[in-house]
């Protein structure tokens, strides 16, 4: 299959190794199978608590995951897998394409609703790139470890996605302030995208380690997070809560935000209590941050950011890059002793001291923080083009500019645009 000329060609290689990150021969596509539905269903149907947003939150991820997918195929092969003139592709590389779509829809989260199929695109077209770019730094030439993606995804993908947000910021979106909310049935659909995501994190964060010890300890650590997000987010939410009453809000989201948080740790020596903390600090931060921080990000720095990425991946993401910092520091021989290498290679050659391997982690969550920074502004600036279109502000978050909806749906919505159309000459 040829591909932009005829020096470049892809290749199937089931067994490749690619990406700086490390995989066994006998790796199948389970693994692959877990992070594809997550990205796929999970991502899709937690966006979908709009009202009105239903059909564009699930299409359009589809929409976005089918895109980045081909692209990140394209963009990862020529940095990590380009021998001879072919790109070759396996499931690791069917795998990574999926990470790197997986930062894209937690960008496209954060500016749900106001903006259109054509601007989201264009920004996926850059967002790629600069991941790819990102991710070989990271990865590759800095030799940082960060398995489960919390610097590389989802660091990444909420930071890009939040300035974003910010440049495209919209004074007047209290016009469709009444379809920003949820109602019963969308909250239980966006639910069902939470179960799915809390089911098989443990493998999206253990599919690109080594099959052995390294993938236990990310599986059994993910596990524990998870468990203990859930808890604190549960708690804290009736904590904070009107009259004791849980907020599905935090449920759908703060629950999972124990995946995130040890997704640069996971691989190393965490221990499940290292975990069970971090969990529970992960869920409380994130609940909280629905609750005071979201209000005050849009009041005082015109953040709108729909889905509260900010909470979900942003903070968690940042947490766990600092975390992977503080363990790879306290990594020796004593502790992981033949498994050191699998972990840090660099370090167990002697080429690097367990505190410089640190220092590296902690270099590699600012150089994300500044492609990330930088893309997004470089996004929003592209996406203020008035050819792509964007839905007005009295018009965001509404199926029907761009899909054919149900009639009761259509004679609903046509009905409320209107009236809005009327109190906007009055």
């Amino acid at each position: 299959m040829r591909w932009l000329n005829c020096h470049t060609r892809l290749c199937f290689n089931p067994f490749l190794q690619d990406r700086g990150r490390r995989v066994d021969q006998t790796d199948t596509e389970a693994g692959f199978q877990d992070v594809h539905v997550m990205v796929c269903v999970g991502f899709g149907f937690l966006m979908a608590f709009l009202q009105r947003y239903g059909f564009s939150s699930v299409g359009f991820t589809f929409l976005l995951a089918a895109f980045a997918l081909q692209w990140s195929t394209l963009i990862q092969g020529f940095f990590h897998s380009l021998h001879g003139g072919h790109i070759h592709v396996g499931v690791q590389s069917m795998i990574n394409a999926d990470f790197c779509a997986a930062a894209v829809l937690i960008s496209f989260g954060a500016v749900l609703g106001k903006t259109g199929p054509a601007q989201l695109l264009l920004v996926a077209l850059l967002e790629v790139l600069l991941f790819g770019v990102n991710e070989f730094v990271l990865l590759s030439l800095l030799g940082v470890k960060d398995a489960g993606g919390s610097m590389t995804i989802h660091t990444f993908g909420a930071y890009f996605g939040l300035v974003l947000s910010r440049v495209l910021y919209r004074p007047h979106l209290e016009k469709s302030k009444h379809r920003q909310g949820s109602i019963y049935h969308s909250d239980l659909f966006a639910m069902i995208g939470t179960i799915f995501l809390w089911t098989f994190w443990p493998s999206f964060n253990s599919a690109p380690t080594m099959l052995g010890d390294g993938q236990h300890r990310t599986t059994l650590n993910t596990y524990y997070s998870l468990t203990a997000s859930t808890l604190s987010t549960f708690a804290l939410s009736a904590l904070v809560g009107e009259h004791g009453r849980l907020d599905m809000v935090h449920i759908q989201n703060a629950a999972l935000a124990g995946g995130v948080v040890v997704g640069t740790s996971g691989e190393m020596m965490l221990t499940p209590f290292g975990a069970l903390a971090a969990g529970f600090l992960a869920g409380t931060v994130s609940t909280l941050g629905y609750k005071f921080f979201t209000p005050v990000l849009e009041a005082k720095f015109k953040l709108q950011d729909t889905c509260g990425v900010h909470n979900l991946h942003g903070m968690p993401g940042v947490l766990g890059a600092l975390l992977g910092v503080l363990v790879a520091g306290l990594a020796t021989h004593e502790a992981y002793g033949d498994g050191l290498g699998s972990v840090f290679p660099l370090v167990a050659e002697g080429q690097r001291s367990a505190t410089a391997q640190a220092m590296y982690q902690l270099f590699g969550l600012l150089v994300t923080l500044t492609f990330a920074s930088v893309g997004g502004g470089l996004g929003g600036l592209l996406l203020r083009l008035p050819f792509l279109d964007p839905p007005p502000d009295s018009q965001c978050y509404e199926d029907r500019i761009y899909w054919e909806v149900p009639g009761e749906l259509k004679d609903e919505a046509q009905g409320s645009l209107r009236a809005e159309e009327t109190d906007t000459r009055a």
